[in-house]
């Protein structure tokens, strides 16, 4: 696995080419994983938020092909496939099966770099329509929230331990990122019922908020108080469909 923000996913079962793949799209700020088989994927793919799948549609047989299928219809996940497969049928079969775009293997290291970035601009640059209920994911500097996992990742990518009322408090903030809360809209937002519901308990939780992802409490950077009003998230988000 290679370090870097934008997580890519390779299957393919043959190990030169996934070698060769990971330690050039490594090298451009990407963070790799590598995996050979379906249920790798989907393991992987259970406990990480993924930026774009790159798929050998060949694998083991016809199985790419299907996951090529099972992917899209699951999820709105960038798909780029990487095939040995040359011919126009496989390639308009790739297409037409969901992926965003189908690039032979014998295509220079530079090319496949420009159509990754092209694929994931054009997918980023896309809203959709009504309520999104296919946000995964949300970043910041580095930080990471999983909202299918539930997982709290660091910078340097450790797990920090989060409970149940911190994770839907910052869910609440990275959705509505630079936006005065007040208390009582916190509360509505991060579901806090129960024995946590008592006065201020929206300080408390905040307080043990910062102090997993603050690096300076005193001083926080990331959720900030608007005296009077509320607490907001002081931080450009990024969020991960799919």
């Amino acid at each position: 696995m290679y370090s870097g923000d934008t997580h890519l996913l390779v299957v393919d079962d043959d190990p030169d080419t996934s070698s060769s793949v990971c330690e050039y799209l490594g090298r451009h700020d990407f963070r790799v994983t590598s995996v050979t088989t379906r249920q790798q994927m989907l393991e992987v793919m259970g406990r990480e938020a993924i930026d774009l799948l790159l798929l050998e549609p060949r694998l083991r047989g016809s199985e790419g092909i299907t996951l090529t299928r099972s992917v899209r219809e699951a999820s709105r996940l960038p798909i780029v496939v990487l095939s040995r497969m040359t011919e126009e049928a496989d390639r308009i079969m790739g297409l037409e099966l969901g992926a965003d775009d189908y690039v032979p293997k014998h295509c220079s290291p530079r090319e496949l770099l420009a159509r990754i970035r092209a694929v994931l601009r054009r997918c980023r640059a896309e809203v959709p329509a009504g309520p999104d209920r296919s946000v995964r994911a949300y970043r910041f500097r580095g930080w990471e929230l999983n909202l299918r996992t539930r997982r709290l990742r660091r910078p340097d990518g450790a797990d920090v331990a989060i409970s149940r009322g911190e994770f839907n408090l910052l869910g609440a903030f990275l959705a509505m990122p630079q936006r005065v809360l007040t208390r009582d809209q916190l509360l509505d937002h991060s579901r806090v019922h129960g024995n946590e519901v008592y006065d201020r308990s929206i300080d408390v939780q905040i307080a043990r908020l910062r102090r997993k992802i603050e690096s300076n409490t005193a001083s926080p950077s990331f959720i900030r108080t608007e005296r009077g009003v509320g607490y907001f998230f002081d931080a450009d988000v990024s969020i991960l469909r799919g």
